[in-house]
């Protein structure tokens, strides 16, 4: 089984006004975007080709939003670097870039 690209964490997934959960991961692997409940259970996913990934206009900056299928959810994401000791980019940022990359490669 491959790598994934981009895992994150302990991120709340919301869809409109109602959260999903407040301690999901979001996976980039094998050219697929999948959004996971903490236990692991999918949520949504789609070839990452098909998602569009952004930053709200208004919010703090550990927020995305990603359209998968036709839905939209709002990401809140940490800005723990999983490198300890390296400063990075806040997650929501890492996240937008993650995607844009796996759909250049033609995931």
């Amino acid at each position: 089984m491959a790598e994934p690209e981009f895992t994150a964490t302990g991120v709340r997934i919301a869809r409109g006004l109602r959260s999903l959960t407040r301690a999901g991961r979001v996976r980039i692997r094998e050219g697929r975007l999948e959004l996971l409940t903490s236990y692991g259970s999918e949520i949504d996913s789609a070839p990452v080709r098909t998602v569009r990934a952004s930053r709200p206009w208004l919010g703090p900056d550990g927020r995305a939003r990603a359209d998968l299928n036709g839905t939209r959810y709002l990401l809140t994401l940490g800005d723990r670097d999983p490198s300890p000791g390296e400063p990075g980019p806040p997650a929501a940022h890492r996240f937008i870039e993650a995607v844009r990359e796996a759909s250049e490669r033609g995931g």
